[in-house]
């Protein structure tokens, strides 16, 4: 869920590439090499659960895109926590969800900025690495959201929510509209889509519940992220299964395509459809009776999630260590998981009665 903009970053690349060189060759303690100083210090350090929050820290947010509307509501979410924590919030990125490069520039000149800590949405796990791992040897605190990098280029990442919940939950929820019964299909991405095939992984061992003895899987169909590919998957796939009950897609643009198919169709309201999809996607399809339920994340929750993370990791309340626990505000108590994970929760519902209530 990134031209004269790639240009810019470029050049700020460039510009920030030579600043970090100039620093390193030359002696002496400045701020930066005391922030260095400091962190290979504290790089064993215990967390401290009771310890204060600190106030007045630089929290920055680096989204894969701005003014994408996704990451413009999770990055108000992460604006408001960091506000309620005393602390000062800014927002920075390309402005292409593709701007791999922009994005690395954009890491190299918060850490020159000194900020305390950031989050980021990382668009190439591999690519920000360097980048990251620099962030950190001064003294700032990396926390990834929505999109990880490797674990050691981070002290945290905020998951949208574990695999197992979302594979798990999307044939919860296409169960309960069903009643537990019938012929179902799944409309994936790519066929090797790694998020994808571990999600259907958990749907086929979620079926094999005994609740579910009366639903049969009969297909799955792979609309590879393409609208038109999706919709003709759609169409193949009630061809093919003319009893067919239930679809349920795990992608966004194919729950989208599939709803538009059904919504055209004599199936509208005769057959169930679910996954992961956004709520301006998917508003229309809803109130008029195409779909009754899908779920995601709430991305507000998630950027607030983050910016707790953040402070409590600049306060030393947590390090990133699997059984580290922190207070999230609103969000309540979270738990570090294996590899610094730290996981939102269930994603949420959303249905004709809340869906109003959420605009990305």
């Amino acid at each position: 869920m990134s031209s004269p903009a790639l240009r810019r970053a470029c050049a700020a690349l460039a510009a920030v590439t030579s600043l970090t060189l100039a620093a390193a060759a030359c002696g002496g303690t400045t701020k930066d090499s005391a922030k260095k100083d400091d962190s290979a210090a504290s790089s064993n350090a215990e967390a401290d659960p009771g310890a204060a929050t600190k106030k007045g820290l630089d929290v920055a947010f680096l989204p894969k895109q701005v003014n994408n509307p996704y990451f413009t509501v999770a990055d108000k979410g992460g604006e408001k926590a960091v506000k309620s924590l005393g602390s000062t919030y800014k927002e920075t990125g390309p402005n292409s969800a593709t701007d791999t490069s922009g994005q690395v520039s954009y890491v190299n000149t918060l850490t020159q900025q000194q900020v305390d800590a950031m989050a980021v949405s990382a668009q190439d796990p591999g690519a920000l690495c360097t980048a990251l791992k620099q962030a950190m040897k001064n003294g700032i605190k990396v926390v990834t959201y929505d999109s990880d990098t490797r674990p050691e280029c981070r002290n945290a990442f905020v998951s949208q929510s574990s695999a197992e919940a979302l594979g798990r939950s999307q044939v919860q929820l296409l169960g309960e509209q069903l009643g537990y019964k019938g012929d179902i299909a799944i409309l994936s991405a790519a066929q090797t889509a790694t998020n994808q095939n571990i999600w259907i992984g958990f749907m086929k061992d979620e079926l094999k519940k005994p609740k579910y003895k009366d639903m049969r899987l009969v297909k799955v169909a792979y609309g590879n992220d393409d609208a038109q590919q999706s919709f003709q998957q759609t169409q193949g796939l009630l061809q093919e299964h003319p009893r067919l009950a239930g679809i349920v897609s795990p992608t966004t643009v194919g729950l989208k395509a599939a709803a538009q198919y059904l919504s055209g169709s004599k199936y509208r309201g005769k057959v169930a459809l679910t996954g992961l999809g956004t709520p301006n996607d998917m508003r229309k399809y809803v109130k008029n009776g195409t779909v009754e339920g899908f779920e995601l994340w709430d991305p507000a929750k998630l950027g607030a999630l983050a910016a707790h993370t953040a402070v409590a990791l600049s306060s030393g309340q947590i390090t990133g260590k699997a059984g580290e626990t922190f207070e999230a505000g609103d969000l309540g108590t979270f738990t570090v998981g294996k590899e610094g994970v730290i996981d939102l929760g269930k994603p949420t519902v959303f249905t004709g009665e809340n869906i109003d209530d959420y605009h990305f």
